[in-house]
């Protein structure tokens, strides 16, 4: 066995040794030349352990370089990895959802073709335009796909692995084709149509969306069949529930989930006695998402109001916090765990656009009778009908409710 390892930390030395000069060399056909065989052997592990290793050597707000390099040495180890042995994920697991979702991703992308043809042909052509642009925003649904591996597949990949920083440049692409699907939209609803730009988007979006496919069903899938125990994996599916998988419907498990509370435990807050199901039932209908995180930077609660503005699963207790946000944005989150710690600040205010909502995320730091640091909520609601409030509302009136 640890001969195995020490061949296969080799090999990864060598493919690394090989990205890197990838990168930065001007004559890339002699390089890959030379290294034939190492590319001919490639196998799903080892291309997990080498962007693991790039990931690790790259700044995370600027992936662009890194995913230029990345697509070209996929494309080079395209073959191989399509011919390796891969275990077939069992049916109705969380696995094979993953991959019947997306199928029919793949499915909706062959119906827009006709639309997209139509246009090249005519480019004012309203109809096939509006057509595209309804069948663009049924595939926004998919972006579900990837709240699932972001929120659920991913944390467990994280106390699984040690060399899951791989994941971090995938959800670099999630970002990527949310925001080409965004900018896709913008160019249909224009009131001329840029033929150019709609052709680039469109074939960036496809380009990527297929891509994402591949590496999931032909490195992801296969090295999570091989190294997580079955029982984990399908645990994920029940997990997954909250959030929904796109265009297609799984067979959860019926077993009730609800945590399970003692009539007689209550705790004493100091200004009353509340029992622990009285707590969850607070939490939960206050009008704001609450995520608490502890001193050690770990996710321990959050709470499940009605409308959640953000996706959270169970998955994410336990995990570092720096891994629960998108890699471009995850330095921000970092300063302000560093502050908060240092004791230089104790609040920091977001506001953003989301779904044509306004969202106002707050972090407020969380610190004892002593003044010591024990940990970060996150507050986040939705402000809108807030900032309309005019004049004052003194009399009971439900219709304005």
């Amino acid at each position: 066995m640890s001969e195995f390892t020490n061949k296969k930390d080799e090999r990864v030395k060598q493919l690394l040794q090989f990205a890197q000069e990838m990168m930065i060399s001007e004559n890339k056909a002699r390089l890959v030349q030379a290294n034939e065989k190492l590319i001919r052997q490639i196998v799903p592990s080892e291309v997990i352990a080498l962007f693991d290793c790039l990931v690790l050597e790259h700044p995370k707000q600027n992936y662009s370089q890194l995913k230029k390099a990345t697509n070209k040495m996929l494309h080079l180890f395209h073959k191989p990895l399509l011919a390796y042995p891969a275990i077939e994920p069992p049916k109705n697991s969380f696995l094979y959802w993953l991959a019947q979702s997306n199928q029919a991703m793949e499915n909706r992308l062959k119906t827009m073709k006709k639309a997209i043809k139509s246009l090249n042909k005519t480019p004012t052509d309203q109809e096939a335009r509006k057509q595209l642009l309804e069948q663009l925003k049924e595939l926004q649904q998919f972006d579900k796909h990837y709240q699932i591996k972001e929120n659920v597949l991913f944390p467990s990949l994280e106390k699984h692995w040690t060399d899951f920083h791989c994941v971090q440049l995938m959800w670099s692409y999630h970002d990527d084709i949310r925001q080409q699907m965004k900018d896709l939209e913008q160019v249909l609803i224009a009131p001329e149509l840029d033929l150019q730009q709609m052709n680039k988007l469109v074939g960036d979006l496809f380009f990527n969306l297929l891509a994402i496919r591949f590496r999931e069903e032909h490195i992801l899938f296969p090295q999570i069949l091989e190294t997580i125990p079955e029982k984990t994996i399908q645990s994920l599916l029940e997990d997954s529930r909250e959030i929904g998988f796109p265009f297609v419907i799984p067979a959860y498990d019926s077993t009730d989930s609800d945590a399970v509370f003692s009539n007689d435990l209550h705790v004493n807050l100091g200004t009353g006695q509340v029992s622990a199901k009285q707590i969850q039932l607070i939490f939960n209908h206050l009008p704001v998402d609450i995520t608490f995180v502890d001193e050690h930077d770990t996710v321990r609660f959050f709470s499940t109001p009605k409308k959640r503005i953000f996706p959270r699963t169970k998955a994410i207790i336990g995990r570092k916090v720096h891994h629960c946000h998108p890699p471009e944005s995850v330095h921000v989150v970092e300063e302000i765990v560093s502050e908060f710690k240092a004791g230089k600040q104790d609040q920091a205010s977001f506001w953003i656009n989301f779904k044509d909502e306004k969202i106002l995320i707050q972090y407020f730091a969380l610190r004892d009778e002593l003044g010591e640091y024990k940990g970060v909520i996150e507050v986040t609601q939705e402000i809108g009908a807030i900032r309309e409030l005019k004049g004052e509302k003194r009399l009971l009136d439900w219709s304005a409710e």
